[in-house]
């Protein structure tokens, strides 16, 4: 209870550090800077190098700093220069051009270095010859995100790396203010969002609280519309699939539907679905207790569908793009389903439930089948931390991208690579959707003799039109991480899938 009445409280944790952009390098403090392969230094390097009579390369010399890209070493600063220590951050070599994904991941690195090093998130001056300021812009993104701590419940300060403010030192403030505020500021605020909620603790997020959670998020937004289906609307909707998997909980179930009509009235919108299981103990088919905890992140797919669509009206995409996140809580209460029902989709296609835990496609059945059949999408994709086998399959390397239409592969994939989000296709063919057939019902949503994930993919898939673009992303590998990325702390949710949906939606629909 204590959590939930200090809820309000903790939300400041939702804003983002100031981010600031200035020309000039600071006098005094601690400082990150990048430097070129083989200790070639950058403009700003050159400048700190020629104010302090070349000590700065000097010191370089020094050490066995080799600049290679993510290297990281402090180092303590010229006296002549004002500053106390450097962080050196690897850039590679400078013949070859850094991605706006290099950027990010090398400022998300220097941040978490530098907060462990120096306890604040000094100044980051990496290279200053980019004009246009997307290179500043990409920076302060990846700054925010490899510095963002979910530290809200750390009551020791000495726990508490949350940082205030972001300093990037570009030749162009303007130009990678504006940069930033048009594109990386929205996309930042989205993946916080996300992973602030996929972070909570499941007495904090349930599917009543999500909702609201978002409805706060979305406030005074533009082109935006919520939909709420409580459980008397999913009998109504004859949603039982839905409504199955969240009986045995006292905090009912919940469809938040997230309407952005940023495009002409005539496109197709993007719908995309998220499962949002906000804590699955696996229902009756109990889950093997001591991993439990970590089952907060099964609404991670919800928490990234619905962030997605903040982004996109946060930089005012010029797209139609509804967000769909199916929501409840698996609990194995006196009203729980069990092993051996039959519950009927709102498709009308009966399910026989061979075990509670495999509760995340049941939810989806209804969401996915309720995103095409109102919406008539472009595209219908769904997230979801489906399946232990994707991670046994993939790691925390890739998602698991299922489709049966082919020529959707690619972009997804190239969306992966210039991201960081990167997704890996696995099969999904007619074998699959034939094993889970059921004697009783029309399908069954466990137990089939077929490979875990794609069996998942199957059943989803039982529930879009064969027509109807379909891309089912298996993140169950990849929702949560004990271990640090460059742009993200550890451990916790990276919000996974947010760049990567927006990076497809903004190259392939606007």
């Amino acid at each position: 209870m204590w959590l939930f009445t200090n809820l309000a409280a903790a939300t400041d944790h939702n804003t983002l550090p100031k981010v600031q952009f200035s020309d000039a390098l600071p006098t005094s403090g601690h400082l990150i800077l990048g430097v070129y392969a083989e200790g070639q230094l950058g403009p700003l390097g050159r400048q700190i190098d020629q104010q302090t009579n070349g000590a700065l390369q000097h010191a370089l010399t020094a050490t066995d700093f080799t600049g290679d890209k993510m290297q990281t070493q402090v180092i303590t600063a010229p006296m002549a220069s004002g500053l106390q220590q450097m962080l050196l951050i690897g850039l590679g070599s400078d013949a070859e051009p850094l991605s706006a994904r290099d950027w990010q991941e090398l400022a998300g690195q220097a941040a978490q270095t530098a907060v462990e090093a120096f306890k604040t998130l000094p100044p980051i001056a990496m290279d200053a010859n980019q004009a246009d300021g997307l290179s500043g812009a990409n920076q302060a993104l990846g700054a925010l995100l490899g510095s963002y701590y979910f530290d809200r419940y750390q009551t020791d300060p000495e726990k508490q790396k949350s940082q205030d403010a972001i300093n990037v030192v570009v030749a162009n403030p303007t130009a990678a203010q504006t940069a930033f505020d048009a594109e990386q500021k929205p996309l930042a605020q989205a993946i916080w969002l996300a992973r602030n909620l996929s972070n909570e603790p499941a007495n904090v997020i349930y599917p009543e609280s999500f909702v609201s959670q978002w409805r706060t998020h979305f406030k005074g937004m533009n082109d935006i519309k919520i939909k709420v289906y409580d459980e008397d609307d999913m009998r109504q909707q004859n949603m039982g699939a839905l409504y199955g998997v969240g009986q045995g909980s006292q905090r009912p179930p919940r469809l938040l539907v997230v309407e952005y009509m940023g495009g002409t009235k005539d496109q197709a919108p993007v719908v995309l679905v998220g499962k949002g299981i906000t804590f699955d103990t696996g229902g009756i088919s109990l889950k093997n207790p001591p991993n439990m905890w970590n089952m907060k992140f099964d609404m991670s797919g919800a928490a990234s569908v619905i962030g997605t669509i903040h982004a996109l009206a946060g930089r005012g995409a010029q797209v139609n793009a509804v967000g769909i996140a199916a929501l409840a809580e698996n609990m194995p209460g006196p009203n729980a389903q069990r092993p051996g029902d039959v519950v009927t989709s709102m498709s009308g296609k009966t399910i026989a439930i061979r075990s509670t835990d495999a509760e995340g496609r049941l939810v989806l059945a209804d969401a996915i089948h309720y995103g095409d059949v109102i919406y008539d999408p472009a595209v219908l994709i769904d997230l979801a931390t489906l399946t232990g086998s994707v991670g046994r399959a993939l790691g925390k390397d890739y998602a698991g991208l299922f489709t049966r239409h082919q020529e959707l592969v690619e972009p997804f994939i190239t969306a992966g690579l210039n991201t960081g989000e990167e997704v890996w296709q696995l099969p999904l063919n007619d074998n699959h959707f034939k094993a889970i057939e059921h004697e009783v019902a029309d399908v069954m949503n466990s137990g089939p003799d077929a490979p875990g994930a794609s069996a998942g993919a199957a059943f989803i898939g039982e529930f879009v039109r064969e027509s109807t673009p379909w891309v089912h992303f298996d993140i169950a590998g990849v929702a949560w991480n004990d271990k640090a990325t460059p742009t993200k702390s550890s451990p916790g949710s990276p919000g996974f899938g947010i760049r990567l949906l927006n990076e497809y939606i903004k190259t392939r629909f606007e």
